[in-house]
């Protein structure tokens, strides 16, 4: 149709090439369309015939409006609406409104190159050692991490993801609410703090935003990489969280560290207070999961050992900077590690906490995350470091929720060179804390006396009983006390509000005063 044109003049223009949705024509569609206003048109140009079937497909999963489509010869010629379809400037002649996309055979075809510049890898020729911390004391009361952000926050976490808020205005507006964060803190009257990951969108993959050679993509755009996708489709949208609002890291070159992961988050909170704090790092075995893609990382990386291998130099670079800083304790976040063990035998992929690559056999991914955790922290001082494990966070609902209690990690807990341990422990589905008695005597451990899940406050005596259960296998001296996990690991879906979160950690102070006075602990 020659002289054809959209029916509505497009905002936006790029040409994507040969490129088909699984070889790196979604991560620039993404590039191109993140940073526009809402009812915003984008043209796409393809000489990719796949893209007629995919493209479609692909706005239906992420709620962008499929607009029209032209043919000009090998030329293709498509116009998508960022989200539903309002009321732009018609073109002027000849418009072609959108028609059925037609069903067209697939050609084998070799993965594309990478189409994104590749950054030098940057290692410093020296790391930092730690500076010191104040102590944290028996039955020290703190968060695990995460924290409900309020809403103007959450669109400014979507403004500056998507390209459309500078640096310097998301770092004002997320000071904002990190003070406001401190500041319930310090009514709740804990002895260490957080900054309540107020500057993430989630707890893991906002590394992907940060590394070089690395973009975060919705897990939309995740859909030509997959091998059934109608059950993916169909597991997106069992997710409560809106899908195409979180966001996955795709690795297209060697990693890279030129800007902190979160050395400036410990640096504010230290600022805002004197008492100990607390930084929170996804682990290296979850960065391995989340990161290994079959037809993204594996034209970076021929192996995800290799994947593996940068992830911790990068993780290695960042811990060593937060202990400079002053940060008294960097807690390394493995939840998935639970998924190995109490996933379903039969699912070999998984969005439980984002990790979506695939693993192996359970003893031989134990293993390997063991390996990864104890190189990311060789030769650190164990008292500042930490491990964290839950059973997934990125639902209220505990029946849809991992259960099973920690016998099968019990070695590999045993053996990472960390000083404490933060263990989900409140909730039924954890299991009893018996369990846990061989743990060695020299490991802390951040024991959960309240669930984040449990919309009511659990009351003084409830969380007494279960930190004198806690204490009474492992000795006062080696336990602190701390929620299960996150009140909002996910940005977009918190798990409790900013009130109760408050609540919460105000009842576990007050236990713990209480047990403090009891067990003589100064």
């Amino acid at each position: 149709m020659s002289g054809a044109q959209h029916p509505y003049t497009p905002t936006a223009s790029f040409d994507g090439g040969d490129l088909d949705c699984g070889n790196g024509l979604l991560l620039l569609i993404r590039k191109h369309i993140d940073p526009l206003a809402p009812g915003a048109l984008l043209e796409i140009l393809s000489t990719e015939s796949s893209v007629v079937e995919d493209l479609p497909a692909w706005c239906r999963l992420t709620g962008n409006a499929f607009v029209s489509h032209i043919r000009q010869g090998a030329q293709h010629r498509f116009l998508v609406s960022k989200g539903p379809l309002r009321e732009p400037v018609p073109a002027a002649v000849d418009s072609v409104p959108a028609a059925a996309p037609a069903t067209l055979p697939r050609l084998h075809k070799e993965p594309a190159p990478i189409t994104q510049p590749i950054l030098p890898v940057v290692i410093p020729p020296q790391l930092p050692p730690p500076a010191p911390a104040p102590t944290i004391l028996p039955l020290s009361v703190m968060g695990i991490g995460s924290w409900p952000r309020p809403l103007w926050l959450l669109r400014a976490l979507t403004d500056h993801v998507e390209g459309r808020m500078s640096d310097d205005e998301f770092t004002q507006t997320a000071d904002d609410a990190v003070r406001l964060v401190v500041a319930a803190q310090q009514r709740a009257r804990i002895d260490v703090f957080t900054d309540g990951e107020q500057r993430r969108d989630n707890y893991a993959s906002f590394v992907g935003g940060l590394l070089d050679n690395c973009q975060l993509i919705p897990i939309t755009d995740l859909l030509p990489y997959v091998d059934d996708t109608d059950e993916f489709a169909r597991e997106l949208q069992a997710l409560d969280v809106p899908a195409g609002k979180v966001r996955h890291p795709a690795v297209f070159g060697p990693l890279g560290r030129r800007h902190a992961l979160a050395v400036h988050e410990g640096t504010f909170l230290r600022q805002l207070t004197s008492a100990p704090v607390k930084v929170a790092l996804p682990g290296p075995y979850l960065l391995t999961r989340t990161m290994w893609m079959e037809c993204i990382a594996d034209r970076a990386y021929a192996t995800r050992e290799a994947l593996a291998q940068d992830i911790v130099r990068v993780l290695r670079e960042e811990v060593h900077f937060l202990l400079a800083a002053g940060v008294a304790l960097v807690q390394l976040d493995e939840p998935v590690l639970t998924e190995v063990v109490f996933g379903r035998a039969s699912q070999n992929r998984t969005f439980m906490c984002g990790a979506l690559g695939e693993k192996r056999e359970p003893a031989e991914e134990l293993a390997f995350a063991e390996m990864l955790i104890n190189c990311v922290v060789a030769g650190l001082p164990r008292d500042r470091l930490a491990l964290h494990v839950c059973r997934g966070n990125w639902t209220p609902d505990e029946s849809v929720a991992l259960a099973g209690d920690y016998r099968p990690l019990v070695p590999l807990l045993s053996h990472v060179n960390v000083g404490t341990l933060f263990l989900e422990l409140c909730t039924p589905r954890a299991g009893e804390v018996d369990v846990l008695t061989d743990l060695p005597q020299e490991k802390r451990i951040g024991v959960g006396v309240v669930n984040q899940k449990c919309a009511s406050v659990e009351s003084f005596d409830e969380v007494v009983a279960k930190a004198e259960q806690a204490i009474a296998v492992f000795g006062v001296e080696r336990v602190l006390l701390t929620p299960d996990c996150g009140f909002a690991t996910f940005a977009d879906n918190p798990i409790a509000s900013a009130v109760q979160a408050e609540q919460k950690l105000a009842v576990i102070k007050k236990a713990a005063q209480l047990l403090q006075q009891r067990y003589h602990i100064k």
